[in-house]
């Protein structure tokens, strides 16, 4: 019944998997990512739609929580790496 919903997440985890591994940018591969996660929400959402369980929308709640703090230990990551040491002048 549901099953014409699949396809749009699946081909947003198509672009995401192409954009994380292509990059360039870490910028791009942090976007990927969090792309990723939206897809794995929006499944764990249609799974709770199609079985009438309500677990699937507390295993969404879960790789939301997950996927925020990945988004923002990689940005700070990022941002921390192009940053220059204490001891350097520039």
């Amino acid at each position: 019944m549901m099953g014409w919903l699949v396809v749009p997440v699946l081909v947003c985890v198509g672009l995401g998997v192409v954009r994380f591994v292509r990059g360039p940018y870490d910028a791009d591969r942090i976007v990927a990512v969090d792309m990723l996660f939206s897809a794995a929400v929006a499944l764990c959402v249609l799974a709770a739609l199609v079985t009438r369980r309500v677990l699937y929308l507390d295993i969404a709640i879960g790789v939301v929580l997950i996927g925020f703090v990945a988004t923002l230990a990689w940005a700070r990551l990022v941002e921390m790496r192009g940053m220059p040491s204490k001891g350097s002048r520039s």
